[in-house]
């Protein structure tokens, strides 16, 4: 597994006037220089901060320059470009819904500066959350007892079929054991449309909204079955939700048939598929159900659900 995958494994550093700033892992997916990494890694060289630049080491020492080509917060991945010219080592991406729990896995990075560093442990759980740096929720997290450390982020984690199932992104301060690796087939996701679109395209509604729990005399009266729906604060004007005719204090049930029971739900319904395509939304206003349609535009950047 180390031998097949580690070549590819190189270590980022955000460098600048006054010396290096942070620095994490990443894994080389193409032979011409693409590399996958966590967005936390090389934000700071994403933004363009004045006078930093991005520096990759290879597992063999070679020092290379190279850029952000896209990165997506939301998820916690970015796509980063070697500017030479080179032919490097790479490694597949594998499917990780082929995972079972309790299956031998390896992270490869560089912790705490100590560079090509292998640790084993096992796939411990599947389907596990946690907030990115920008509030949202990221899904469908690997949780792994593989020892990480700070500079393991952005390195791939290495199934016992000698591919990579995950980039490990997050570990639980003051736990033993709990670490979180982004899954493969949600970062192939990922890097399909920053390598397309530059960005990953999501859908945007305009509206501000908030959990909230339905009386049982109200869901026995409208006929829901669902404890919890989505409460809207407000919207914005000229937003999709607007022009649906959508008002604060109506009660979002489901869209396109699918329950809606919280405000994440909410927004992990609305993915790029869904821009342009008219919804469903059933609402609950004055104790009496309605359906809407509604025709989603894509979210601009920094902009809430």
């Amino acid at each position: 597994m180390v031998d097949r995958i580690g070549p590819a494994v190189v270590r980022l550093d955000v460098v600048g006037p006054q010396g290096r700033g942070g620095s994490g892992s990443g894994v080389i997916v193409s032979p011409d220089g693409l590399i996958v990494t966590n967005h936390h890694v090389v934000a700071a060289a994403a933004a363009r901060h004045a006078g930093l630049r991005l520096a990759v080491t290879t597992a063999d020492g070679l020092r290379l320059g190279a850029r952000v080509v896209g990165a997506d917060p939301d998820t916690d991945l970015a796509l980063v470009r070697v500017d030479e010219n080179v032919l490097l080592p790479s490694a597949a991406l594998g499917d990780s819904r082929r995972l079972r729990r309790g299956q031998l896995v390896v992270a490869i990075g560089n912790p705490l500066g100590f560079e090509s560093t292998v640790t084993a442990g096992v796939v411990s759980a599947f389907g596990r959350s946690l907030r990115a740096a920008n509030g949202r929720l990221v899904d469908d997290l690997i949780q792994t007892d593989a020892a990480l450390n700070p500079g393991n982020s952005g390195g791939p984690l290495v199934a016992s079929h000698g591919e990579v199932v995950g980039i490990n992104t997050a570990i639980i301060q003051g736990a033993q054991g709990i670490c979180f690796a982004i899954a493969a087939n949600t970062v192939k996701h990922v890097l399909g449309e920053l390598v397309r679109h530059g960005r990953v395209r999501r859908a945007f509604i305009g509206i501000a909204a908030a959990q909230t729990t339905l009386p049982a005399r109200l869901r026995h009266l409208a006929g829901v079955a669902q404890d919890s729906a989505v409460m809207i604060a407000g919207d914005e004007p000229g937003s999709p939700a607007a022009a649906a005719g959508i008002v604060a204090g109506d009660v979002v049930l489901a869209i396109d048939g699918a329950p809606v029971t919280g405000a994440d739900e909410l927004v992990r319904a609305l993915t790029g598929e869904r821009i342009g395509r008219a919804l469903a939304i059933e609402v609950l206003r004055g104790g009496e159900r309605h359906t809407v349609a509604l025709v989603p535009l894509e979210r601009p950047p920094r902009t809430a659900a």
